[in-house]
Protein backbone atom coordinates (compact mmCIF):
# COMPACT_ATOMS: atom_id res chain seq x y z
CA UNK A 1 0.00 0.00 0.00
CA UNK A 2 1.39 3.32 -1.02
CA UNK A 3 -0.30 6.10 0.00
CA UNK A 4 0.73 9.50 -1.64
CA UNK A 5 -0.20 13.33 -0.12
CA UNK A 6 -0.77 15.94 -3.00
CA UNK A 7 -0.54 19.57 -2.61
CA UNK A 8 -3.11 21.39 -4.13
CA UNK A 9 -2.33 25.18 -3.64
CA UNK A 10 -5.27 27.72 -4.95
CA UNK A 11 -6.58 31.25 -4.31
CA UNK A 12 -9.94 31.36 -2.16
CA UNK A 13 -11.09 34.99 -1.72
CA UNK A 14 -7.79 36.66 -2.88
CA UNK A 15 -6.06 34.12 -0.19
CA UNK A 16 -3.87 31.79 -1.03
CA UNK A 17 -4.85 28.35 0.52
CA UNK A 18 -3.45 24.53 0.29
CA UNK A 19 -5.64 21.25 0.30
CA UNK A 20 -4.33 17.62 0.82
CA UNK A 21 -6.15 14.84 -0.74
CA UNK A 22 -4.40 11.79 -0.72
CA UNK A 23 -4.20 8.74 -3.07
CA UNK A 24 -3.97 5.20 -1.85
CA UNK A 25 -2.25 2.96 -4.61
CA UNK A 26 -1.99 -0.71 -4.36
CA UNK A 27 -1.53 -2.90 -7.52
CA UNK A 28 -5.07 -3.41 -8.14
CA UNK A 29 -6.56 -0.20 -6.82
CA UNK A 30 -5.81 3.62 -7.38
CA UNK A 31 -8.27 5.61 -4.73
CA UNK A 32 -8.68 9.33 -4.28
CA UNK A 33 -9.63 10.55 -0.76
CA UNK A 34 -11.17 13.78 -1.57
CA UNK A 35 -11.09 16.12 -4.56
CA UNK A 36 -11.46 20.14 -3.44
CA UNK A 37 -13.66 22.02 -4.93
CA UNK A 38 -15.00 22.42 -8.50
CA UNK A 39 -12.53 23.47 -11.00
CA UNK A 40 -9.87 21.62 -9.33
CA UNK A 41 -9.09 18.58 -12.11
CA UNK A 42 -6.23 20.70 -13.57
CA UNK A 43 -4.66 21.05 -10.28
CA UNK A 44 -5.26 17.61 -9.97
CA UNK A 45 -3.27 16.26 -12.60
CA UNK A 46 -0.42 18.73 -12.07
CA UNK A 47 -0.09 17.18 -8.47
CA UNK A 48 -0.48 13.84 -9.70
CA UNK A 49 2.14 14.16 -11.78
CA UNK A 50 4.38 14.40 -8.96
CA UNK A 51 3.67 10.47 -8.48
CA UNK A 52 3.96 9.67 -12.27
CA UNK A 53 0.44 9.20 -12.12
CA UNK A 54 -2.60 10.15 -14.63
CA UNK A 55 -6.71 10.73 -13.18
CA UNK A 56 -7.70 8.19 -15.50
CA UNK A 57 -5.87 5.83 -13.84
CA UNK A 58 -8.69 5.81 -10.72
CA UNK A 59 -10.18 2.96 -9.94
CA UNK A 60 -12.26 4.86 -6.93
CA UNK A 61 -12.57 7.88 -4.68
CA UNK A 62 -13.62 8.29 -1.56
CA UNK A 63 -15.71 10.95 -0.10
CA UNK A 64 -14.93 11.49 4.21
CA UNK A 65 -17.95 13.86 3.73
CA UNK A 66 -20.16 16.12 2.01
CA UNK A 67 -18.45 19.39 2.77
CA UNK A 68 -17.77 21.65 -0.55
CA UNK A 69 -13.94 21.02 -0.90
CA UNK A 70 -14.13 17.68 -0.58
CA UNK A 71 -16.82 16.48 -3.05
CA UNK A 72 -16.91 19.32 -5.11
CA UNK A 73 -14.96 18.44 -8.09
CA UNK A 74 -16.45 15.06 -8.20
CA UNK A 75 -19.23 15.59 -10.62
CA UNK A 76 -16.47 16.50 -13.03
CA UNK A 77 -14.18 13.80 -12.02
CA UNK A 78 -16.30 11.04 -12.39
CA UNK A 79 -17.53 12.37 -16.50
CA UNK A 80 -14.06 12.28 -17.16
CA UNK A 81 -13.30 8.91 -15.40
CA UNK A 82 -17.04 7.30 -16.31
CA UNK A 83 -15.66 4.13 -14.57
CA UNK A 84 -14.54 5.73 -11.22
CA UNK A 85 -16.51 4.24 -8.24
CA UNK A 86 -17.50 6.50 -5.75
CA UNK A 87 -17.40 5.25 -1.89
CA UNK A 88 -18.70 7.14 1.39
CA UNK A 89 -20.51 6.20 4.36
CA UNK A 90 -24.12 5.34 4.39
CA UNK A 91 -24.63 8.27 6.55
CA UNK A 92 -23.01 10.35 4.15
CA UNK A 93 -24.49 8.90 0.81
CA UNK A 94 -27.41 10.92 0.46
CA UNK A 95 -26.27 14.28 1.28
CA UNK A 96 -23.45 12.99 -1.34
CA UNK A 97 -26.06 12.09 -3.90
CA UNK A 98 -28.16 14.90 -3.70
CA UNK A 99 -31.31 12.95 -1.90
CA UNK A 100 -30.96 15.12 1.45
CA UNK A 101 -29.99 18.92 1.57
CA UNK A 102 -26.59 19.47 2.63
CA UNK A 103 -25.99 20.09 6.03
CA UNK A 104 -23.79 22.54 5.83
CA UNK A 105 -26.22 24.75 4.02
CA UNK A 106 -29.17 24.32 6.49
CA UNK A 107 -26.11 25.91 8.95
CA UNK A 108 -25.36 28.87 6.55
CA UNK A 109 -29.12 29.24 6.24
CA UNK A 110 -29.60 29.30 9.91
CA UNK A 111 -27.10 31.34 10.80
CA UNK A 112 -27.39 34.00 8.37
CA UNK A 113 -29.94 36.14 10.14
CA UNK A 114 -27.46 36.23 12.94
CA UNK A 115 -24.10 36.91 11.70
CA UNK A 116 -23.18 40.99 11.68
CA UNK A 117 -24.02 42.60 9.02
CA UNK A 118 -20.55 43.38 7.05
CA UNK A 119 -20.50 39.59 6.56
CA UNK A 120 -23.53 39.00 5.14
CA UNK A 121 -22.58 39.17 1.39
CA UNK A 122 -19.83 36.74 1.90
CA UNK A 123 -22.59 34.27 3.42
CA UNK A 124 -24.76 34.86 0.81
CA UNK A 125 -22.11 33.97 -1.69
CA UNK A 126 -21.04 31.22 0.42
CA UNK A 127 -24.80 29.88 0.39
CA UNK A 128 -25.28 30.28 -3.22
CA UNK A 129 -21.62 28.71 -4.10
CA UNK A 130 -23.33 25.28 -1.77
CA UNK A 131 -26.85 25.76 -3.72
CA UNK A 132 -24.80 25.31 -7.31
CA UNK A 133 -22.78 22.53 -6.09
CA UNK A 134 -23.14 19.12 -8.08
CA UNK A 135 -24.02 16.18 -6.49
CA UNK A 136 -23.09 12.32 -7.48
CA UNK A 137 -24.35 9.21 -6.71
CA UNK A 138 -22.45 6.91 -4.03
CA UNK A 139 -21.60 3.04 -5.63
CA UNK A 140 -21.21 1.57 -2.21
CA UNK A 141 -21.05 2.14 1.25
CA UNK A 142 -17.97 2.07 3.62
CA UNK A 143 -18.40 0.20 6.92
CA UNK A 144 -17.11 1.50 10.29
CA UNK A 145 -14.64 0.68 12.26
CA UNK A 146 -13.53 -2.10 9.79
CA UNK A 147 -11.12 -2.74 7.19
CA UNK A 148 -12.32 -2.60 3.63
CA UNK A 149 -12.53 -5.73 1.84
CA UNK A 150 -11.81 -4.50 -1.74
CA UNK A 151 -8.48 -2.43 -0.48
CA UNK A 152 -7.25 -4.28 1.97
CA UNK A 153 -4.84 -2.66 4.78
CA UNK A 154 -7.08 0.15 5.07
CA UNK A 155 -9.64 0.59 8.05
CA UNK A 156 -12.78 3.20 7.83
CA UNK A 157 -13.28 4.79 11.36
CA UNK A 158 -15.99 6.70 12.14
CA UNK A 159 -15.39 10.13 13.40
CA UNK A 160 -18.04 11.91 13.54
CA UNK A 161 -18.75 15.59 14.69
CA UNK A 162 -17.68 17.66 11.71
CA UNK A 163 -20.64 15.93 10.10
CA UNK A 164 -22.42 13.04 11.44
CA UNK A 165 -21.12 10.51 8.68
CA UNK A 166 -17.40 11.73 8.27
CA UNK A 167 -14.91 9.18 8.39
CA UNK A 168 -11.01 8.51 8.64
CA UNK A 169 -8.90 6.02 6.73
CA UNK A 170 -6.32 4.35 9.41
CA UNK A 171 -3.29 2.10 7.36
CA UNK A 172 -2.24 -0.20 10.32
CA UNK A 173 0.92 -1.26 8.43
CA UNK A 174 2.77 2.25 8.55
CA UNK A 175 0.37 3.45 10.63
CA UNK A 176 -0.62 6.39 9.01
CA UNK A 177 -4.29 8.17 9.62
CA UNK A 178 -5.80 10.28 7.21
CA UNK A 179 -7.72 12.35 9.17
CA UNK A 180 -9.90 14.43 6.84
CA UNK A 181 -11.34 17.10 8.65
CA UNK A 182 -11.39 15.24 12.17
CA UNK A 183 -8.26 17.25 12.46
CA UNK A 184 -6.77 20.16 11.21
CA UNK A 185 -2.92 21.17 11.75
CA UNK A 186 -2.64 25.20 12.44
CA UNK A 187 0.73 26.85 12.72
CA UNK A 188 2.52 22.98 14.00
CA UNK A 189 -0.42 22.05 16.01
CA UNK A 190 -3.36 20.01 15.93
CA UNK A 191 -6.81 22.06 16.19
CA UNK A 192 -10.51 20.72 15.35
CA UNK A 193 -10.83 21.58 11.79
CA UNK A 194 -13.01 24.99 11.04
CA UNK A 195 -14.64 24.49 15.63
CA UNK A 196 -17.42 27.40 14.71
CA UNK A 197 -18.66 25.63 11.92
CA UNK A 198 -18.39 21.76 13.22
CA UNK A 199 -21.88 20.01 13.52
CA UNK A 200 -21.18 19.28 16.96
CA UNK A 201 -18.28 20.15 19.04
CA UNK A 202 -18.54 17.24 21.57
CA UNK A 203 -18.66 14.39 19.36
CA UNK A 204 -15.89 15.77 17.51
CA UNK A 205 -13.98 15.35 20.80
CA UNK A 206 -15.11 12.15 21.47
CA UNK A 207 -13.90 11.24 17.76
CA UNK A 208 -10.06 13.00 18.67
CA UNK A 209 -10.18 10.73 22.00
CA UNK A 210 -11.09 7.90 19.77
CA UNK A 211 -8.72 8.05 17.12
CA UNK A 212 -5.87 8.64 20.06
CA UNK A 213 -6.09 4.78 21.08
CA UNK A 214 -4.46 4.60 17.52
CA UNK A 215 -1.14 3.96 17.06
CA UNK A 216 -0.18 6.40 14.86
CA UNK A 217 3.22 7.43 13.40
CA UNK A 218 2.14 9.87 10.17
CA UNK A 219 -1.01 11.97 10.40
CA UNK A 220 -2.43 13.52 7.38
CA UNK A 221 -4.99 16.32 7.63
CA UNK A 222 -6.84 17.75 4.60
CA UNK A 223 -6.05 20.89 6.05
CA UNK A 224 -2.51 21.45 7.31
CA UNK A 225 -0.74 18.69 5.86
CA UNK A 226 0.81 16.27 7.50
CA UNK A 227 2.21 15.78 11.20
CA UNK A 228 5.33 13.31 12.22
CA UNK A 229 6.69 13.56 15.60
CA UNK A 230 4.75 13.61 19.19
CA UNK A 231 1.53 12.90 17.62
CA UNK A 232 0.02 11.17 20.72
CA UNK A 233 1.12 14.70 22.66
CA UNK A 234 -0.37 16.88 20.33
CA UNK A 235 -4.10 14.91 20.94
CA UNK A 236 -3.66 15.65 24.81
CA UNK A 237 -2.59 19.29 24.13
CA UNK A 238 -5.67 19.36 22.08
CA UNK A 239 -7.98 17.92 24.22
CA UNK A 240 -6.32 19.81 27.37
CA UNK A 241 -6.84 22.32 25.60
CA UNK A 242 -10.77 22.42 25.21
CA UNK A 243 -11.61 20.67 28.50
CA UNK A 244 -9.96 23.66 29.87
CA UNK A 245 -12.44 26.11 27.92
CA UNK A 246 -15.54 23.70 29.28
CA UNK A 247 -14.36 24.56 32.81
CA UNK A 248 -13.34 27.90 32.56
CA UNK A 249 -16.11 30.10 34.83
CA UNK A 250 -18.39 32.24 32.36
Amino acid sequence: MHCHILEIEFSFNGEKNVLYPVVLQTDQQLVLVDCGYAGFLPLLEKAYLKYQLALDQLTGIIITHHDIDHMGALAELKKNVPSLQIYSSAIEAPFISGKQKSLRLIQAEQMLESIPEEYKTGALQFIELLKGMQTVAVDQFLAFDREVDWLKGIEVIHTPGHMPGHISLYIPQNKTLIAADALAIENGRLEIANPQFTLDLDEALRSVKKLKQLEIDQLICYHGGSMQKDITGQLEQLLMRYTQIATKPA
